[in-house]
């Protein structure tokens, strides 16, 4: 049950960097925008067309930030104003967490990481679940290319296969083998548009994913080594935490938005390095797919790459905004994140006691900033509370 890592904490910045298990993100970020289709040019990057984006390739998570985890050079109170004095509250909703969200939470998040696939014979297929087929298909008693297959893992329902074919295995048990029948649309293929088809097929069985069953002993053998949890209850108390605590830093973080001034222009360097953070994802696409970041955005509706970046600046001011504001209250309220307390914190925060687990791919620097930033809001909910 470890943090997962994308733009800030969510339970401090409305789309943040590291966030803890589970929490909630306040606004849509640029990941959602991110394009993760081939591109329909078909054509390949080569050495004689190099892309002025490859400087992404060796994009460094912490290059802005310093030791304590604040971006390195920026006085971010110079560009964020804070009152004088905070009205922070907190609402009896924020400060009470159902049983019930604990347990889908605990079901949703963490047995969920630990199901296992079972297969069923001893009922009908039923439209939802995923089977294992296998069939052979002819026409006009006469097999064709594609029309065979075994052990086939198929949704029923999810409209993958030509129409009909799916809803013609609803109601049989595994181990039945029976005859699907088709008719390819006209514009289908030369062969075998508007024909019609007669599958063999085998219903082998239905497949269905099965939750570990929680006790005190299963909570014992997988998490205790790392998160120290010995027994359901100790679990269960864990969960809270995170919950109340998502709850509290969601509420905050709008009452900070509304009473905090931000600067209309901000730092460039910190504008260009969350827009590089932006542009890494889609780059990464584009060489998985061995096109130019241009190429790649014109095959997902943009004009070029140039084009993508002018759509996500809401984003990328976003981001930057919500950096400042973060590190503008650390140094309001003298909180810093060094290697000391990097280390410290280092298990609470991520579900591992070894930092070069995460260090090696994001280094500390942007570590020490998701940890500060949580410091942070750890601060501004003990200020309410008060």
């Amino acid at each position: 049950m470890k943090k997962h890592l994308y733009l800030s904490v969510a339970a401090l910045l409305a789309a943040g960097m590291l966030s803890a298990c589970g929490a909630t993100q306040q606004a849509e970020t640029a990941e959602t925008a991110t394009p993760s289709a081939a591109p329909a040019t078909g054509e390949t990057a080569t050495a004689e067309s190099a892309d002025p984006y490859d400087y992404l390739a060796d994009f460094d998570f912490s290059a802005i930030f310093d030791e304590n985890g604040y971006i390195d050079g920026v006085t971010a109170t110079d560009y964020v104003t804070i009152p004088g004095e905070l009205e922070l509250t907190l609402s009896e909703e924020a400060n009470t967490v159902s049983e019930e969200s604990v347990e889908s939470y605990i079901e949703e998040n963490i047995l969920s990481s630990y199901q296992e696939t079972a297969q069923v014979t001893d009922r009908e297929a039923a439209e939802g679940d995923t089977v294992s087929i296998d069939f052979a298909g002819t026409v006009d008693g006469v097999a064709f290319d594609g029309g065979t297959a075994e052990d086939y893992s198929l949704t029923l329902g999810s409209g993958k296969f030509i129409d009909g074919f799916e809803d013609q295995i609803v109601g049989h048990m595994p181990g039945d083998t029976f005859d699907v029948v088709v008719t390819f649309p006209e514009d289908y293929s030369e062969e075998l548009g508007g024909k019609e088809a007669v599958f063999e097929t085998t219903l082998n069985y239905i497949s269905e994913t099965v939750l570990p069953e929680l006790t005190d002993e299963w909570v014992q053998e997988n998490l205790n080594s790392e998160l120290e949890l010995s027994d359901v209850e100790t679990l269960k108390s864990y969960v809270n935490g995170i919950l109340l605590y998502d709850q509290q830093a969601n509420e905050l973080y709008g009452e900070l938005a509304e009473q905090l001034t931000v600067a209309e222009e901000l730092p460039q360097e910190v504008m260009q390095y969350f827009e590089d953070y932006y542009l890494q994802t889609p780059y990464l696409y584009s060489k998985m797919y061995g096109v130019t970041l241009d190429e790649f955005m014109a095959g997902n509706g943009f004009e070029n790459a140039a084009a993508y970046v002018e759509s996500i600046q809401g984003y990328v001011r976003s981001a930057a905004q919500q950096a400042l504001i973060a590190q503008a209250m650390a140094e309001t309220y003298g909180i810093v994140c060094d290697t000391e307390t990097m280390n410290e914190e280092f298990l609470g925060q991520f579900g591992t006691s070894d930092p070069s687990s995460l260090t090696s791919s994001f280094g500390e620097g942007y570590l020490k900033m998701s940890i500060l930033n949580e410091l942070v809001m750890r601060h501004m909910i003990e200020l309410a509370a008060a």
